[in-house]
């Protein structure tokens, strides 16, 4: 009869799934559309190398970059959290599996038989096993979310290890243009002063007023000012880039001019592609999943809890001829009854969690597409103004010719000649700054279209909930 009431409880257990209500939905508002193209669309370049900095062809720039992938603190702690991650999932995949312990107990007594003492000393070794029949899905729910989680950790580090490459490569290519500002400022301190000294012969022959040569020392000390604000930007670029690499601060060597470095292919992929290529956005995608996963978990723990237990073992005594064979074989079922509305509460919960990790999905994605979209603009406007101050210096270094020699012969003031060497020098330091900034937008680029990296699966999107861990 009991065995008929199992069953029949068992059998009833799946009408019971209804209790729990309609799983909510994931709000429409979370959703994310595609957009069909970039505003400041590139020609298709073809798949984006792993190694991508490699592009500007210089071999110290790749070094750097590969020494911080293998000795930045950060990496190494994104790595440390998918190892926590995967230790988690294991621990969730070991709840699915039976459980088995083996034990012995031992005692010593002493009896009255017959009106005499006996002593007697009795073991009793056994071996229990359980087993959760988790028939809604309570812990195949929870593994996979550990699951997702794992995969959440290991994109993030990813995530960690393009933005640490990015990151690298920027900052050489900017200490380039610092070097470059050096090297302008101080072949331009060189010029004012030959022009000082020009102006000091000519005020101690009598040719010229003192005014002249307390303008050519007020314009060679606003130059030499610059030559220490330089030194001073590219220390600190270099202790910078030193921790960045997992060094101590210190100088950095260089092998090549920011002129020198060479502009890599600017890479096109379509907006649907960033969705597959973007490290951040495949973790975001894990983490709504394991989010999704755990309200499912959350779900099923309102619902009866059926496991099922069994134990054998050996009675021994001394005061037994032969050891008795001992075992237990059973089940339970554990339904909630009442709890205060602890398990629904939980519930809710798990549903607000997947909620926000769904926005946040959004708010990945929308921020994906901007970060793109900036890039692509950066690269082809600092193009155009790079053509534009190139002209604008060639033609200020003609004006400083024209106005050098005009002075020298007592055509023109020394005024012309200052105002041709302001123009000049600011003119110089705006184009290194355009080149600068136009090959960090193309590092930019590069971060923002995935660098290279590429998912184990490559689900088309949107992502459906629970489809890369079922």
């Amino acid at each position: 009869m009991v065995r008929i009431w199992l069953m029949a409880a068992l059998m009833a257990l799946p009408a019971l799934q209804g209790c729990v209500g309609t799983r909510p939905a994931i709000p429409a508002a979370a959703r994310t559309a595609t957009p069909p193209g970039w505003r400041f669309a590139a020609a298709p370049a073809g798949p984006i190398e792993a190694d991508w900095w490699r592009g500007f062809g210089d071999p110290r720039l790749t070094e750097l970059v590969e020494q911080a992938l293998a000795r930045n603190t950060d990496i190494a702690i994104a790595a440390s959290r998918v190892e926590e991650a995967r230790a988690l999932a294991r621990l969730a995949q070991a709840q699915q599996t039976p459980n088995a312990t083996i034990g012995a107990g031992t005692g010593e007594s002493r009896t009255v038989v017959l009106g005499k003492g006996v002593d007697a000393f009795a073991g009793t070794p056994q071996a229990s096993i359980s087993y959760d029949l988790d028939l809604f899905r309570r812990l195949a729910s929870a593994t996979a979310s550990a699951r997702a989680s794992l995969l959440a950790a290991s994109d993030t580090k990813a995530s960690v290890m393009l933005a640490v490459a990015s990151t690298a490569a920027s900052s050489y290519i900017s200490l380039l243009g610092l070097d470059a500002r050096l090297a302008t400022t101080r072949a331009t301190l060189a010029s004012r002063a030959d022009a000082l000294r020009l102006a000091q012969r000519r005020a101690g022959a009598g040719y010229t007023s003192k005014l002249e040569l307390a303008q050519a020392q007020s314009e060679y000390d606003a130059a030499a000012q610059l030559v220490p604000v330089a030194e001073l930007a590219i220390a600190r670029q270099e202790n910078a880039l030193s921790i960045l690499v997992g060094d101590a601060p210190g100088a950095i060597a260089r092998s090549a001019r920011l002129e020198g470095l060479t502009t890599p292919v600017v890479p096109g992929d379509l907006p649907s592609d960033v969705l597959r290529r973007r490290p951040d956005i495949a973790a975001a995608e894990e983490t709504l999943v394991a989010s999704d996963h755990s309200l499912d978990s959350a779900r099923a723990a309102m619902l009866p809890n059926v496991s099922l237990t069994g134990s054998g073992g050996v009675g021994l005594s001394t005061a037994l001829s032969n050891p008795i064979s001992l075992f237990a074989f059973g089940g339970s079922v554990l339904s909630p009854l009442f709890d205060g509305g602890r398990l629904r509460s939980q519930a809710g919960a798990a549903a607000a969690r997947r909620d926000q990790a769904a926005f946040a999905y959004r708010r990945t994605v929308l921020t994906a597409f901007r970060e793109v979209e900036d890039s692509l603009a950066a690269v082809d406007r600092l193009d155009a103004q790079r053509k534009l101050v190139d002209n604008q210096v060639a033609a200020l270094t003609e004006t400083l010719r024209y106005a050098t020699n005009r002075y020298r012969e007592g055509y023109a003031p020394y005024l012309d000649q200052i105002d041709a060497q302001r123009n000049l020098l600011a003119a110089q330091l705006v184009a290194i700054q355009v080149e600068t900034d136009r090959l960090n937008a193309v590092v930019t680029l590069y971060q923002a279209m995935g660098g290279g990296w590429r998912p184990a699966d490559e689900p088309p999107f949107p992502i459906a909930t629970n489809e890369r861990t079922q």
